[in-house]
Parts: C-alpha cells; structure tokens; sequence
C-alpha cells in the first residue's frame, strides 16, 4: 500500500445510523432521497418495509450506513413480532438514530417510546421532520420542534420534503458530523447489503402494494424461487417469483380477470427491475395461497425471517 492510500484510508470515517419512526412517516422515502437511487420500496400503506434494510452512502472520506427499519407499531402476529424486534435491535447496535416524524403531526406513543430508548441507551439522535411539502402553515413546525425537543436534546433538527428533496442535503450534512474514524466498512460503490434475490422479490411486493387494496397487501409475501443470467450472451436475466397469500379469495384478486391485475403487477415490477440491475428481464410470477403464514414459523424462515426472532 502506497504511503498516499495509507494516508486517505486512516482519514476515513463512518457512522452506523438506523432510521426509525411509527408507520408511514416516509422513512424508506427518505432513505431513497440521502442515497439518490431507489432501493427501498414506497407506498401510501403502512408497515411496507418489514426488514432491516441497509443502504450506504459514501461522500469522500465520510460513509454513513443505514438500518431502514419497519414502523414501531403493536404486533399482531409473528411477522408483528419480528418487526417490531427489528426496531429495537437496530436502536442498540447503531452510532445513531434518525427519527422521522411527519409535519404537523403531535408526538405520538410511539415517538415516545423511541425516545424513551434513545435516553437509555444514551444514544445519539437526530429529528427529520418529513413532508414539509404538505404544509401550508409553516409556523406549526416551530409548535413541533419545541414539542419534541422538550423531549430529548436532538443533535440537530432538519424540516424536509423526502419527496422533493429540500432539506435532505442539509440533513446528510448533519449526519456526517457523527462520522467517526476507523475507515469504511464497505467499498465505495456499495449501494445495500440486499441481496438482489430480496431486491427482485420487494419490487415485485412493491406493486401489489400499490396496486391492491385495503388488507390485502399485508396478507402478501413474495419469494424469488429463482434468478438467473442467461448464458447465450443475450443479457436477459431469468426470474422466478411467487407470491404468498392466506385466502383463496385473495388469490383471485392478485390474479384478476382473465390474469389482468397479476399481469400489471409483473409489467411494472419488470420495468423497474431492469432499471435497477441494468439488463433484460423474463419474469414469472405464481400465486399460491397458504393460510396464516405469517404465524408460520417454517413458511417466515423460508422468506428470509430469522426464526430466532419468535422464540
């Protein structure tokens, strides 16, 4: 190693931040917004993500790594359990929590709850305050602020549109100050640590979300059975998926009359998985329905579930 690279890699620096807040505050949305690029699924529904989901973001010497994680909310099943264990075991194992609440909203038991562990920990934190782009009436902002900050003392509190993007830069700025040296954990073109069978396998997820209605989608699993690059030089990868459901009736409707409804699903999630992996792509999809899966221990290992999360 060069006395040069020696050099730049001592100054290197990074920080472990888990992204956390109830439901459908925007904070697979914001996640998307800091890293300029699409790995997290997004819809109006909430409890989308369900994992962990890391994303990594390198500015020069400074690397800040993300915990997506699911909605703090009350549990209702084994998936339920799982998420919710997610939560709390990304709070204390990160640098630093982003907690992300929506604009014009009060503080809500979960917040607080959030809140509670952050002082316990005595871990860092700072406020994103998201969908700024929904108020009118900018001076509820300062009664959110000081209701919040009465709370905790945040590192720093940033107002920002995860969907237009004012304030993400200033908040990434922020983050960056927690940076700590020690190097990079990750090469500098990493985008996520999801493997791109779990990236096939949310896009697919991420249209029957947007597409189906009411409780449905949560009754929704989807497994990449198969993925593979054609080896004739053609650049056309081959992917296998099926998607889970608990009810015959519900399977109806994924599918739709005479295949309509499975057919969007599949133009819409081939389009943004060749964007994504920058290829041709030959997607199957097949419904099949099993019962109260997401109390089956033997069907969430098999999704990607780790079954020591229920015991």
């Amino acid at each position: 190693m060069s006395e040069l690279s020696e050099r730049i890699n001592q100054e290197d620096q990074s920080a472990f931040v888990a992204i956390v807040g109830r439901p459908n505050v925007g904070k697979s949305s914001l996640l998307n917004a800091m890293l300029g690029q699409k790995i997290a699924i997004v819809s109006n529904k909430p409890q989308t993500t369900r994992t962990r989901i890391m994303g990594v973001l390198t500015n020069g010497k400074n690397q800040l790594v993300f915990l997506d994680t699911p909605g703090l909310h009350k549990p209702r099943n084994r998936l339920g359990n799982y998420m919710v264990k997610s939560v709390t075991e990304s709070v204390s194992g990160v640098d630093a929590c982003l907690l992300v609440v929506e604009a014009g909203k009060s503080v809500t038991a979960a917040d607080q709850e959030l809140i509670g562990k952050f002082k316990a920990l005595g871990m860092p934190a700072l406020l994103a305050i998201n969908k700024i782009d929904a108020i009118r009436d900018k001076s509820v902002l300062m009664e959110q602020i000081t209701a919040y900050t009465s709370l905790f003392d945040f590192e720093a509190v940033v107002p920002l549109s995860a969907l237009d993007g004012n304030g993400v830069p200033l908040l990434v700025e922020e983050l960056e100050k927690l940076c700590q040296p020690g190097g990079h954990f990750f090469a500098e073109d990493t985008l996520t640590d999801q493997p791109e069978r779990v990236l096939a396998a949310e896009i697919v997820r991420e249209k029957l979300l947007r597409l189906l209605d009411k409780e449905i989608p949560h009754g929704i699993a989807v497994a990449v059975e198969r993925m593979r690059e054609r080896e004739d030089g053609s650049r056309i990868t081959d992917i296998e998926a099926t998607i889970y459901c608990e009810r015959d009736s519900h399977k109806a409707i994924i599918i739709g009359k005479q295949g309509s409804m499975l057919k969007r699903v599949g133009s819409y999630a081939r389009s943004d998985m060749e964007a994504f992996f920058d290829c041709k792509i030959n997607l199957q999809l097949w419904v099949k329905v099993k019962e109260d899966w997401r109390n089956r221990e033997s069907i969430l290992h098999h999704l990607g579930y780790d079954k020591t999360h229920f015991e």
